[in-house]
């Protein structure tokens, strides 16, 4: 500036010097819900077919199909825990209730379509009508949610344990492993179910009322109780939907391995809760998608195949595990800014002072 008038440059900004606001206002393809999916999705196939360099069995359409059916119990897993983390919340009862869920099919063994849907119907109405318990005593008694929730698997827990004495008690059901060995168009009749549930999930969260009521609530949740949302009902709503979810799981589980135990579940908290996270859905809530969260759980689901298929120590599983779901988490962290744009100011500034 000279003499208080400004003197304009040719000279163009680069992208760690830009405003934050000019960036922000051209949001980069990874700062979109598809954007992310189609990355981790990538990585799931990248790390499919690099496995192939250990184990030949890696990257085959065998093993697409494999992941993609293992994969199923995590997505529907993973739904009902991401309704209650978008609202603020976290359950860590999932465990228990796929072992009720898994327990309740053995022992009630459907035969044919028309028993199947309504054992379904029955053990998520058992497994929601808990987790509606949890998220009563979230909203009325104001326990923080992994207290309730911990507390809660416990009970479950403890009950399945002193009912079944150690040993449950009943028969696989031919009618829900068909789910697993039957195909349509040469697609497993498994995917196509959870494809269609997770299409249902998907307009449940984009396209209604209680979609729109659970984001808001997520954001800021006074504002959402001044405004009149039914902020309460929401939350326990979202609980019930976990324990639906979840009980829903273990009726898949009982069809997948002919079979129930009461360690069914143990495998599949601390994933539920890595692909919420790793699908960028905000741990504060207000801000995610299923549709993130399916990928995230494909790429989780494909790297467990893959070190379990390349016969990796536990110890060393355990590492890459959350060496992988922390760089996933810091690529998927924010798409309008780039890792890249935040280090080149810290780059700059330790060559000014070397120079110096």
């Amino acid at each position: 500036m000279k003499g208080g008038i400004p003197v304009c440059s040719d000279r163009k900004l680069s992208p760690a010097e830009a405003p934050a606001t000019a960036r922000e206002s051209t949001p980069s393809f990874l700062s979109t819900d598809l954007g992310k999916s189609v990355v981790l999705i990538a990585l799931a196939l990248l790390m499919l077919f690099a496995g192939r360099l250990v184990s030949p069995s890696l990257g085959g359409l065998n093993q697409i199909s494999a992941v993609l059916v293992l994969s199923s119990f995590l997505i529907v897993v993973a739904f009902g825990q991401q309704m209650v983390v978008l609202i603020g919340g976290l359950d860590l009862s999932i465990p228990s209730m796929i072992t009720l869920g898994g327990l309740l099919a053995f022992a009630w063994t459907p035969h044919g379509v028309g028993e199947l849907l309504l054992v379904a119907l029955a053990v998520m109405a058992v497994t929601g009508a808990v987790g509606m318990i949890s998220g009563l005593g979230v909203t009325l008694l104001a326990i923080p949610p992994f207290i309730m929730t911990l507390s809660m698997g416990i009970i479950i827990y403890s009950a399945c344990l002193g009912a079944t004495r150690g040993t449950p008690r009943g028969q696989g059901s031919e009618t829900i492993e068909a789910l697993f060995s039957g195909r349509f168009l040469g697609i497993p009749l498994i995917i196509l179910l959870v494809a269609v549930l997770a299409a249902l999930a998907i307009l449940l969260q984009s396209r209604t009322t209680f979609g729109r009521f659970l984001y808001a609530t997520g954001t800021n949740r006074q504002a959402a109780y001044i405004a009149g949302l039914p902020v309460r009902r929401m939350t326990v709503a979202t609980y019930a939907c976990s324990g639906a979810a979840a009980g829903l799981c273990g009726l898949l589980l009982v069809g997948f391995s002919g079979g129930a135990t009461l360690t069914m579940g143990q495998s599949y908290l601390l994933p539920s809760i890595a692909a919420v996270v790793v699908g960028g859905t905000a741990i504060t809530g207000g801000r995610g998608s299923f549709l993130s969260v399916l990928a995230a759980a494909l790429l989780i689901t494909t790297f467990t195949t893959v070190i379990s298929s390349i016969q990796i120590e536990e110890g060393w599983r355990t590492i890459l595990y959350g060496a992988v779901v922390l760089i996933a988490i810091l690529a998927m962290r924010d798409g309008t800014t780039p890792l890249t744009w935040r280090l080149l100011p810290l780059l700059r500034g330790n060559k000014k002072q070397q120079s110096t």
